[in-house]
C-alpha cells in the first residue's frame, strides 16, 4: 500500500522553508482642497448690514473690516471671529472698509 498524500496547503504538512505572509493595508489619502481664494482663514468677517444685503440681492463682493474682499455665503456663526475684525470693531484700530 503507498503511503497517504498530504495536501500542500495543510497546515500540519512538513515545510520545506519557514513562510511567511504580508498583509497590505489600504488607506485613502485625504488632501485639503481651498474651494476658493482666503478659504484657508475660515474666520467670519464683520461687515456693514446693508452691503451684506445688497451683496445678497446683487452678487457683488464685501468688503470686511480688516479688508478681505469676498461674496458671502457660508454660516458665519460656524467660523471663529477674525481677529483683526474684532479690533477694529472694539475700537482698537481705524477701519480698513473705507467706512467711518
Amino acid at each position: 500500500m503507498s503511503e497517504p498524500q498530504i495536501p500542500l496547503d495543510d497546515p500540519l504538512a512538513p515545510q520545506a522553508q519557514p513562510t511567511t505572509t504580508t498583509a497590505v493595508l489600504e488607506r485613502e489619502q485625504v488632501e485639503e482642497q481651498l474651494q476658493e481664494p482666503g478659504d484657508h482663514e475660515r474666520f467670519s468677517h464683520y461687515v456693514r448690514k446693508e452691503k451684506i444685503l445688497e451683496s445678497a440681492l446683487s452678487g457683488d463682493p464685501v468688503v470686511a473690516l480688516c479688508g478681505k474682499v469676498w461674496i458671502p455665503g457660508r454660516d458665519p456663526k460656524k467660523f471663529p471671529v477674525c481677529p483683526t475684525c474684532k479690533e477694529i470693531y472694539e475700537g482698537l484700530r481705524a477701519p480698513q472698509d473705507g467706512g467711518e
